[in-house]
């Protein structure tokens, strides 16, 4: 019996695949051929990063599954995932990514953690009793993007920013004041397929600036929007005035510390040097008169005494 059941599935597959190949449509397709009903869809969706992802091709319960294959493309990588209902599973995919069923026995496709590495499209393919579906998905991740918001003066006028910096997918930006139509919106995608998004609005004479706001839109904010006000963009002429005062006042710090260093010394050496004291002339040292005198009589009456 089970035999049977899967030769009938595989007709059905064959005739489903040739089916969606002479369609060629992005729109959902039914095809009625011996009581079997055919039908195929594209569709987009979107995960946060980090989330859980559930896809889901059918609303067809396990009783009348006879099976049911996921092929995977992603960076030039393909895997499996399957189930057929004799209790033969089939994973070439081996990261996580499983085949369950809701409390309805609903099956679909489980991705516990969603990743940058998840992107690509998944095509699935559903076959039960009386017919299949074949679904395409376009699966995308979603990043929220990195808001900020300013005024700036340019050529003398005053021009409002708002930018949505590596969201994907493109965030939109509205102004809070209705009828603007002098705002420009630049958009750019960087290599890693992220967008950033900037508007600048260019504000008219006697424009009310303090009640001006940006709104943001992104599939990835719950509420569906956020809301940012305008604030002076904090410029770098103040901050280099200060910093050319404070450079000059240390130079003229550095030129006075060493002139006072300069006179300091010279002041020290003067203090340390010993006065000259006039010269000093050599002088014969002159014996006394009388003790010249003494030393000659001397001398004198020893040599009478000789002669006596």
């Amino acid at each position: 019996m089970k035999d049977i059941k899967w030769i009938y599935a595989m007709l059905v597959f064959l005739l489903s695949e040739a089916q969606s190949i002479k369609s060629g449509t992005n729109q959902s397709t039914s095809v009625n051929s011996n009581s079997s009903a055919a039908h195929f869809e594209k569709i987009h969706a979107a995960f946060n990063l980090g989330s859980e992802a559930i896809l889901t091709c059918s609303n067809k319960t396990w009783k009348d599954m006879l099976f049911v294959t996921w092929n995977i493309e992603r960076n030039s990588k393909s895997c499996r995932i399957g189930y057929i209902d004799n209790g033969q599973k089939e994973d070439s995919c081996e990261d996580g990514k499983s085949l369950q069923n809701t409390s309805s026995s609903q099956s679909y496709l489980h991705i516990p953690k969603f990743s940058k590495d998840d992107v690509g499209v998944y095509k699935c393919n559903h076959v039960y009793k009386g017919g299949n579906e074949n679904v395409e998905f376009n699966v995308t991740i979603t990043v929220p993007p990195r808001l900020s918001s300013w005024l700036e003066t340019k050529d003398n006028k005053t021009v409002a920013v708002c930018k949505a910096e590596g969201g994907n997918p493109a965030a939109n930006i509205s102004w809070s004041h209705l009828g603007i139509r002098n705002a420009s919106i630049l958009e750019v995608e960087d290599p890693q397929g992220l967008f950033t998004v900037e508007s600048r609005l260019e504000l008219l004479e006697g424009m009310d600036k303090e009640h001006l706001n940006c709104s943001i839109r992104h599939p990835s904010y719950l509420e569906g929007q956020k809301t940012l006000a305008l604030k002076p963009k904090k410029g770098y002429g103040s901050w280099l005035y200060i910093l050319t005062v404070v450079v000059i006042i240390v130079f003229l710090a550095g030129v006075l510390f060493f002139v006072l260093k300069k006179l300091w010394r010279r002041c020290k050496l003067s203090e340390s040097s010993p006065s000259k004291s006039p010269p000093t002339e050599d002088v014969e040292e002159v014996e006394p008169y009388a003790s010249y005198v003494q030393r000659v009589n001397s001398i004198y009456n020893s040599s009478a005494d000789l002669y006596t």
